[in-house]
C-alpha cells in the first residue's frame, strides 16, 4: 500500500481521548486544500496503551478495535484501494481512490459513534503488524487489515437482515436485550502485499468473539455472488449460505455463522 500527502483527504486529523495517548502516540496533524505537504502519521500504539482492548494476535499481527482517527483513515483508504482494485488502469484513478477514501472516512466515523437506523453499534476493527522491541512504526504501516462489526436490530417484517426493498424505521420490538438483534460483518479487505498470512480469517475469529460477547447468536455476512474467493474465505470461518433467503437484486449472497 503507497499513500502519499497529496492522496490525504483535506481535513484535520485529532487525537484520541484516550489518556497517557497524547504525548506520544497521536499526533494532531492538518492537511489542508490544494496544499502538498510532507507529514509523519501517528505512532503505532504500544501494547501497554492497548491493554484493556479486546485483540487477537496471531503470527506477526495483532487484530483489534481501531482507535486513532490515523488508524480509522488508513482503514478508509484500504478500502478505496480494495474498491478501485481491478480497475487500477483507469485515468485519474488516484483521484478516484481519494474521493472515496475520504467519504469512506467519514462514514466510518459516523457509523461508529453511535446509533443509526437499525444498527445499534457499529465497530471498525484493524489488523496491525506486532510491536517490535525499539521499533515504533507510524500508523499508515502498521495496519493491514480492516473490517466493520455491527449489532443490528431486524427492522419490521424483515426475516433476514437487507430483506425489505425499502428499510422500514420501526423496529420489531424492544424485548429483552438480544431480542431480535444479530452481527454483521462488512467491509473486509486486507492490503495486497499482506495476503494469504491469514490476516482476514482471524480478523473474522475477533469479530465472532466480540459478537458473542454482546449475546448475539447469528454472524451475518454478504458477499457478490460471483466473488468465489471471498465465499470460500467465509466458508473456511464457518459460515454458510443462507438458502431461505431471497435473491438480492444486487447479486449478493447471505451467508451466516451460528455462534
Amino acid at each position: 500500500m503507497l499513500l502519499r500527502g497529496s492522496f490525504l483527504p483535506h481535513f484535520r486529523i485529532c487525537p484520541s481521548s484516550i489518556a497517557g495517548l497524547q504525548s506520544k502516540a497521536a499526533k494532531s496533524i492538518s492537511v489542508f486544500c490544494n496544499v502538498r505537504v510532507s507529514y509523519s502519521f501517528g505512532l503505532q500504539l504500544s501494547e501497554q496503551e492497548l491493554c484493556s482492548r479486546e485483540r487477537r494476535a496471531f503470527g506477526r499481527f495483532v487484530a483489534r478495535g481501531a482507535v486513532l482517527d490515523e488508524e480509522y483513515w488508513t482503514a478508509a483508504w484500504l478500502r478505496a484501494e480494495a474498491h478501485w482494485e481491478s480497475l487500477s488502469y483507469m485515468r485519474h484513478m488516484d483521484n478516484y481512490k481519494r474521493k472515496f477514501a475520504e467519504q469512506e472516512f467519514y462514514a466510518l466515523k459516523h457509523r461508529c459513534s453511535g446509533r443509526h437506523g437499525n444498527s445499534l453499534k457499529c465497530s471498525c476493527l484493524v489488523a496491525v503488524k506486532k510491536e517490535d522491541k525499539n521499533v515504533r512504526r507510524t500508523v499508515l504501516n502498521s495496519v493491514v487489515g480492516t473490517l466493520d462489526l455491527s449489532i443490528k436490530q431486524f427492522l419490521h417484517g424483515e426475516t433476514f437482515p437487507g430483506e425489505l426493498k425499502k428499510a422500514n424505521a420501526v423496529l420489531v420490538s424492544h424485548e429483552a436485550y438480544g431480542a431480535h438483534q444479530y452481527a454483521y460483518v462488512a467491509n473486509l479487505c486486507v492490503a495486497k502485499y499482506a495476503r494469504r498470512q491469514g490476516i482476514a480469517t482471524n480478523m473474522l475469529y475477533l469479530a465472532s468473539d466480540m459478537a458473542i460477547s454482546t449475546g448475539m447468536k447469528q454472524l451475518f455476512v454478504h458477499v457478490n455472488i460471483d466473488n468465489k474467493p471471498a465465499q470460500e474465505l467465509y466458508r473456511k470461518a464457518g459460515f454458510q449460505v443462507v438458502e431461505a433467503a431471497p435473491p438480492s437484486k444486487d447479486q449478493r449472497l447471505l451467508m451466516c455463522v451460528e455462534l
